[in-house]
């Protein structure tokens, strides 16, 4: 098993923006100088606690600054913003960081940033796929492009100047494109099958209970089948919210305190899944009623916590649960603590991955 990183960061609706993105930019550093593979941040327009706004623009903001890892939009939400001007920086970022770039991707779920770019009630799975088809052949095309679609139409045929350039949009580095992989939410997804068959590759996230991970199995496998090609459980990610302390008191006091990150996080998660009518992604099962489902019951479920020794034996346990996966993306938090919080990165790194793959 290998070990990644996540972060939809949701940080202290008080806290000094600057303050917040510097400590998100210190976790990708420290992730790249401790040997994680792979690290991915969210974005959002209009949540002030989700503050990173482009996952583009942080990311090159943190491509000198890391030397192996390998970074990832996590995810870069296709209907808010122009095809074309994602192909475009998407190419550009392949190429700041030399071909350690991977396209995460999804229709978005913030509901407000929808209705902030008009189209929250519009069918955006559709827009998505437009939006995901158009980038990709632009990449694939020659200027001048004449793409037409129902959402976006893309031309340089009236102003194309071969001679200096004008009229062209950059292919990226790696070729036909960066490896693509898109976030998997709901349970039995369907997309997780629909971007499968493509060959793409599903991350399942960090606040689904573990019957919902293990149900996006089988639709991996499903369009696997469907498009022609093996199902890796190498190529299987998946985040888990987890803290590791050196002792175990202060594991469970940090992982537990109704002020702190780890609680805040899901109150915050919380709220907004009841007002958007998606509960049931915290339910233990489909039948489950809605008044069971507490904050106190999603924390005890989801977040893992504890020394180094009892970390690594809930993650073997978990992954008997849901099925044998290829990265386990460690879910970044608020640093309210920022020692605790480096801590436990270094641990998971050091004490942890090593038990977890020894076993």
């Amino acid at each position: 098993m290998k070990l990644g990183f996540f972060t939809m960061p949701i940080h202290p609706l008080d806290k000094d923006w600057r303050q917040s993105l510097k400590e998100d930019r210190e976790a990708f550093v420290l992730a790249d100088e401790l040997g994680f593979t792979e690290a991915y941040v969210g974005e959002h327009i209009t949540d002030k606690a989700e503050n990173i706004t482009s996952s583009i623009a942080f990311l090159a903001w943190v491509a000198a600054a890391t030397r192996q890892i390998r970074l990832g939009t996590g995810t870069l939400n296709m209907p808010n913003t122009h095809p074309a001007t994602v192909a475009a920086s998407m190419a550009m970022l392949d190429h700041m960081l030399d071909g350690r770039l991977i396209f995460g991707i999804s229709p978005g779920g913030l509901l407000s940033d929808a209705e902030m770019f008009g189209n929250l009630d519009a069918n955006r799975n559709e827009m998505f796929l437009e939006a995901i088809n158009q980038v990709l052949d632009i990449w694939a095309g020659e200027a001048p492009y004449n793409i037409k679609g129902k959402y976006w139409n893309i031309s340089t045929q009236k102003t194309l100047i071969e001679d200096v350039g004008q009229g062209y949009v950059a292919r990226p580095l790696q070729q036909p494109h960066p490896p693509i992989v898109v976030t998997a939410v709901a349970p039995f997804s369907k997309g997780v099958e629909e971007a499968a068959a493509r060959g793409w590759d599903p991350i399942s996230a960090n606040f689904l209970m573990p019957a919902w991970v293990k149900s996006h199995w089988p639709r991996y496998v499903e369009g696997c089948k469907r498009g022609g090609r093996a199902a890796e459980p190498a190529n299987w990610r998946v985040a888990k919210s987890v803290f590791v302390a050196k002792d175990a008191a202060t594991a469970k006091a940090y992982a537990t305190d109704p002020d702190g990150p780890y609680v805040y996080y899901y109150r915050s998660l919380l709220t907004k899944l009841k007002a958007n009518g998606r509960i049931e992604l915290f339910k233990t099962r489909r039948d489950q009623p809605d008044d069971e489902v507490t904050l106190e019951m999603i924390c005890d479920k989801l977040i893992i916590h504890g020394t180094p020794d009892s970390v690594a034996d809930q993650l073997l346990a978990f992954q008997d649960e849901v099925g044998t996966f290829g990265t386990l993306l460690y879910a970044g938090k608020d640093w309210k603590d920022p020692e605790l919080g480096r801590q436990s990165m270094i641990l998971m790194a050091e004490k942890v991955m090593p038990r977890v793959t020894a076993a």
